[in-house]
């Protein structure tokens, strides 16, 4: 079973999110005064418990309201808020991941971390071995620059533990943004284009969080490369010349 081909037709799915729907009357854990004191912060994102996922954006027709798991299900504001920011998150270093498999494979063989010498190393699921062999320190590296991008995060949207309220975002944080817009794509108008926007950008992390589980599987049961398997790059990789 071709596990790409799998995960592209994931595009006729319904979406699919960690985060999605809410019990209507469900206890909560929030101030709704102080979310709409700040709404406009919030990039005009009025919590409201009787909405789906708290009113957040994410739904699409025709399964809106998409949670067969019950991960959602009596969650309060934090919670719900703690699911989309990790979906958001996740989908977003999928997005990065989905291209990078695709640039360093065969045809293309775009390496920018190092230099192959011309030499076909295979499938993106061992190029970290490679990585490991020709700059040994980048590792530690990759570790500090994730942590630093970590801990901006967490200062930027997570409340200090224990405070007063026991709240775990603050209260003018919108899950996921997190400031970094450099080619400017964020609307500052109203909360409707934002959700637009909002809702593909988690569509298209949803659909690249299935499709990179796709890649890792396929190239994991037979050491393949993606476009091997559709038939666009001859299979010349020989292990023995690479890992032996």
């Amino acid at each position: 079973m071709n596990f790409f081909l799998t995960a592209a037709a994931a595009l006729a799915l319904p979406a699919t999110t960690l985060a999605f729907t809410t019990t209507k009357g469900s206890s909560t854990s929030f101030s709704t005064s102080l979310h709409v004191a700040t709404a406009d912060k919030l990039n005009g994102w009025v919590p409201d418990a009787s909405k789906f996922a708290y009113g957040l954006p994410g739904a699409i027709d025709p399964a809106d309201e998409w949670d067969p798991l019950g991960f959602s299900e009596d969650a309060s504001l934090d919670q719900m808020m703690a699911y989309r920011e990790a979906e958001t998150t996740h989908g977003r270093v999928a997005m990065l991941a989905f291209v990078g498999f695709l640039v360093t494979e065969q045809p293309l063989e775009f390496h920018p971390l190092f230099d192959t010498a011309n030499r076909d190393i295979g499938p993106a699921i061992r190029h970290l071995d490679e990585v490991r062999i020709s700059t040994p320190f980048f590792f530690e590296i990759l570790t500090l620059v994730i942590g630093a991008a970590e801990f901006g995060r967490s200062i930027k949207g997570w409340e200090t533990p224990g405070n007063d309220d026991n709240k775990v975002f603050k209260s003018n944080y919108y899950p996921g943004d997190i400031g970094f817009d450099p080619l400017n794509l964020k609307p500052t108008g109203s909360f409707e284009e934002f959700a637009e926007m909002s809702t593909k950008e988690l569509q298209h992390g949803r659909l690249a969080m299935l499709a990179v589980a796709g890649f890792v599987a396929q190239e994991l049961i037979d050491g393949k490369e993606i476009f091997v398997h559709l038939g666009i790059s001859p299979d010349t990789f020989d292990p023995d010349m690479v890992y032996n």
